[in-house]
């Protein structure tokens, strides 16, 4: 079946915010109260992208890059200041009522779920907001169930969750009304390994069997690793890259580290395109670049010398290189 590739599409979008300011002071302080400075900040600017059905997409950026402002316009909360935004053939802040019956949203500091009473309550409400169907409603409400484990603590109240189980639930909660699009914002932060693990693979099953598109936001490189084929990075209001992780990691990722255990009697060796980073009496550690020398040169010289042991290889992870993604930008 064929996806539209222009399914979410966002032009020229544009967004500034005035914010009050004034100098310390208890002087500066009484003038505030009679005279009012503002300065504008401009929180995006020109942001163009357009995302296919059924696409994982991460969207990352340092704090107050833009990242949720985009997702706010995208939701429909915030109006841009110019630009054009269309997802699914809506525009979200002018059809908001029809718009956000074929969304999910997901805020990882927020909760759509009612504190004190138990789960199941919650989704009931939900369920009556959304106008879900009865029946549709029990099947999904016995699909996630299933899908998240969720079945020992559907009658428990959400303050008495731990992290794992609340968010795992906020998920449900999201796609008790089966929509097409679902925002992650932060899903993981603070949860633990196992959690973190069984919210991933919920997430790609989701994508996989019901081609439900997933725009995740995270200072979490995991999460995109394990998640993510595209990578969308803002920063300063303005996006700095638009490509799949595989394109990134050759442009930034070609550099290795080499580790060579052996035995031998012999001093430090030079090695022509790559960087001595240590020596001892048994171990050395060689930095090189790929594009430069390739590993079995590295081998081969130093097996003329002594006699190998091991060899352990690593690649830089991909904070390193969205770090130089950023100092490219001097952001």
């Amino acid at each position: 079946m064929s996806r539209n590739k222009d399914w979410i599409r966002l032009e020229g979008i544009g967004k500034s915010f005035k914010v009050a300011t004034r100098t310390a002071g208890l002087k500066e302080a009484a003038k505030a109260l009679f005279v009012r400075k503002h300065t504008v900040v401009e929180a995006l600017k020109d942001i163009s992208f357009s995302i296919g059905e059924g696409e994982i997409v991460g969207y990352i950026g340092p704090n107050g890059a833009g990242k949720s402002t985009t997702i706010k316009i995208m939701s429909g909360i915030l109006v841009p200041d110019g630009g054009s935004c269309s997802v699914m053939g809506y525009t979200p802040w002018k059809d908001r009522t029809d718009y956000v019956r074929h969304i999910g949203v997901v805020f990882g500091q927020r909760s759509q779920l009612w504190w004190d009473v138990p789960v199941l309550d919650s989704f009931e409400l939900l369920r009556d907001i959304y106008k879900i169907p009865d029946a549709k409603y029990k099947q999904n409400v016995a699909m996630l169930t299933d899908m998240l484990d969720l079945e020992k603590i559907l009658q428990m109240p959400v303050r008495q969750l731990s992290l794992g189980q609340r968010m795992r639930c906020e998920i449900a909660a999201s796609l008790l009304h089966s929509p097409k699009l679902l925002f992650l914002d932060e899903p993981t932060i603070g949860l633990d390994a196992v959690s973190k693990l069984a919210v991933r693979n919920f997430i790609k099953t989701l994508n996989k069997e019901q081609g439900v598109t997933v725009i995740l936001t995270t200072h979490d490189m995991s999460d995109i690793e394990a998640l993510a084929s595209r990578l969308l990075m803002i920063g300063k209001g303005a996006l700095l890259y638009d490509g799949s992780l595989e394109e990134l990691r050759g442009r930034f990722g070609t550099g290795r580290t080499v580790t060579v255990d052996y035995r031998g009697d012999s001093g430090p060796i030079d090695i022509q395109g790559a960087t001595l980073m240590d020596w001892t009496q048994e171990r050395a550690v060689y930095s090189f670049d790929t594009e430069q020398i390739v590993l079995a040169d590295i081998v081969s010289r130093l097996s003329e010398k002594v006699e190998i042991v091991d060899i352990a290889v690593t690649s830089k992870d991909l904070d390193e290189m969205i770090v130089e993604l950023y100092e490219e930008h001097q952001i």
